[in-house]
């Protein structure tokens, strides 16, 4: 059966409050709580820009996740059902040379599956 592609991908205007937390305890393993904290305050003040999705993959140096992870699959059929998604959260790592993805990676991989080159919504510090 064929995926439908959708007519345009929705987001929301603003990251959703419970995104904040979730890039909080991902960030915990890479710094302390203190600079955890500052990057929150940051992220949270920071405007929202847009980046292809190609080019987020690329800066932030992962692998695309396929279907097969129910996170993404659940993703791509809000994308398709025309529900909006919430922009992404991103962290410059200027030592590794790299993007640290805070918040967003499996909304990513489910908007890669559709257009590589969407401009995905983001706050980055």
């Amino acid at each position: 059966m064929a995926e439908t592609q959708p007519d345009a991908i929705l987001w929301l205007p603003q990251v959703e409050d419970h995104d904040y937390p979730a890039a909080a305890s991902y960030l915990s393993l890479l710094h302390t709580e203190d600079q955890v904290a500052g990057l929150l305050d940051r992220l949270k003040a920071a405007p929202i820009v847009h980046f292809k999705a190609k080019d987020i993959f690329r800066a932030s140096q992962l692998s695309l996740l396929g279907l097969s992870n129910s996170h993404v699959a659940k993703d791509q059929k809000k994308i398709q059902k025309g529900q909006a998604l919430s922009p992404l959260l991103l962290v410059r790592d200027g030592a590794a040379g790299r993007v640290v993805i805070a918040d967003g990676y499996h909304r990513l991989c489910a908007v890669y599956g559709f257009d590589e080159d969407a401009l995905i919504p983001c706050k980055i510090v």
